[in-house]
């Protein structure tokens, strides 16, 4: 295998580096150059992306675009790096942990604002432990599509802009192929980067990254009387409303260790996760997670244990208890009012009103009795105010008894309401697309195979999931009776 970075390329169209997470200084992180992959080759390119960061097209389809992001030659003006961080993994802590397999590239200046690009799978760091560095295409291919997924459906995360592979071999569970996903964000900055600092008294590294933070992200935390208490209140509120996001969508991430929770309130680091088939409130997606720590049900009050630990990170700067706690007070505000909200627009409620919250309630308790496919009940609910709409959303039930006594509730919530106006707010805000794990695992084995369409066309869907796409049906039924025994782990 060719070990050595080959020279640097020459200026490339579009990319303005600007790397202010570098400027903070190596108690941050360590210089790191990607290990080359040997014969890398493309799975795909989102275009779409590309577009947004203001990137050439012509050169995103080039051998030296190809080389960039797969670690095999670097950018000028770019600062390759890997940082380091602490965190809490499945409620212990864990200590240092860092990157152990992700090299930052640097912050490009783009049309949308400054964007972090990192190569996952770029090989080896000084935060690896005891790992290659490497990740599979079986995880970087669920990592592209989910993230893009995400993004689709509105849910803030990191992005995806391609993903290549090389036939080096890496064991797993059993002997893979390597990929590289070049993923973007405004930053990549974790709760277990302030728990790194904290928890070794490096105070002030820890002001160094909250002022940071607060003054590249969060500006208006800069006017408090308690700036940092300020950011913790923030960042609360951002996770607040992206819980709410992933519980409306049937959305389970399986890892939320304070190491994968992101500063901004993104969805970032895409594993075990999973969209829900049938609705079972404790389902698990992660197989290694035995405790069944992060269920589908748990994840609100994970998220908030894990601003909790945030919050303890922070104490040092905020330096009242009170002050820190009363910041954390407004998650079980804004998570319960976001959630609801989503809810009315997935039931097409155009008004808010008090009994609605029992609606909402009766209605997932009604989807768990049955465990009915999540997704394509909603979908099928867009069209409840037809007859024949009506008894499709009826055929998804066993109890018809008590699907008919909750369709009453739900008619006489609609009674006044405009069917037409009810249903097209609906059919914006369920999905017909979602990332189901039997979509993904097809894709997957077509593309062991160098069959890069499944997962191209499934780039397509999941970016416009509202849309009905009727050229690919196929893509929205109920999972095979197979999809059940797919297990998805850390490895994943």
């Amino acid at each position: 295998m060719n070990s050595v970075i080959g020279e640097p390329l020459a200026a490339i169209p579009g990319l303005k580096w600007a790397n202010r997470f570098a400027r903070l200084g190596t108690d941050f992180y360590t210089d790191r150059l990607p290990s080359p992959l040997p014969a890398p080759y493309w799975v795909s390119r989102n275009q779409a992306l590309a577009r947004e960061l203001g990137l050439d097209q012509a050169w995103f389809e080039s051998q030296e675009a190809l080389a960039l992001f797969t670690g095999n030659q670097v950018a000028p003006g770019s600062q390759p790096l890997a940082s380091v961080y602490s965190g809490h993994q499945f409620g212990q802590w864990a200590g240092q942990l860092g990157d152990g397999r992700a090299i930052l590239l640097g912050e490009l200046a783009t049309p949308g604002g400054p964007q972090e690009v990192q190569l996952k799978g770029a090989g080896m760091t000084p935060y690896s432990r005891m790992g290659d560095g490497r990740a599979v295409l079986r995880s970087s291919i669920r990592e592209y599509l989910c993230s893009e997924a995400m993004h689709g459906l509105g849910i803030p995360t990191t992005r995806a802009l391609c993903v290549t592979g090389s036939d080096a071999r890496v064991r797993r569970e059993e002997i893979e192929t390597a990929a590289v996903v070049t993923r973007t964000s405004p930053s990549f900055i974790r709760f277990g980067h302030f728990e790194h600092f904290s928890y070794s008294d490096q105070h002030g590294q820890l002001k160094v990254l909250a002022d940071f933070v607060i003054d590249h992200f969060y500006p208006a935390c800069r006017d408090s009387a308690q700036p940092y208490a300020a950011l913790l209140q923030a960042v609360s509120e951002r996770t607040a409303d992206l819980m709410a996001a992933w519980q409306a969508t049937g959305f389970c991430h399986g890892v939320m260790n304070t190491d994968n929770m992101s500063i901004l309130g993104l969805t970032v680091d895409y594993g075990p996760f999973q969209f829900l088939d049938a609705f079972d409130p404790g389902h698990v997606c992660n197989h290694s997670d035995t405790q069944g720590r992060y269920a589908y049900n748990k994840q609100p009050n994970i998220a908030y244990w894990n601003l909790f630990c945030l919050g303890q990170a922070l104490l040092p700067l905020i330096e009242a208890q009170d002050q820190a706690l009363a910041a954390l007070e407004s998650y079980k505000t804004v998570f319960p009012e976001a959630l609801e909200a989503r809810m009315r627009a997935k039931l097409g409620l155009p008004d808010a009103r008090p009994e609605d919250k029992v609606l909402i309630e009766a209605t997932f308790k009604l989807l768990a009795a049955d465990k009915v496919d999540y997704t394509i009940f909603w979908r099928r609910l867009c069209h409840f105010g037809t007859p024949t709409g009506r008894e499709a959303v009826r055929d998804l039930f066993l109890d018809r008894a008590a699907f008919d006594a909750w369709a009453l509730q739900y008619s006489e919530r609609l009674a006044h309401a405009d069917i037409g106006l009810v249903a097209d707010l609906m059919l914006k805000h369920n999905p017909k697309y979602v990332l189901r794990n039997h979509l993904g695992e097809q894709a997957i084995q077509a593309a062991k195979l160098k069959d890069f369409s499944g997962v191209n066309t499934l780039l397509t869907l999941l970016q416009a999931p509202f849309d009905e796409h009727p050229e690919h049906e196929a893509y929205v039924g109920f999972p095979p009776d197979w999809a059940a025994s797919i297990e998805i782990s850390c490895s994943s």
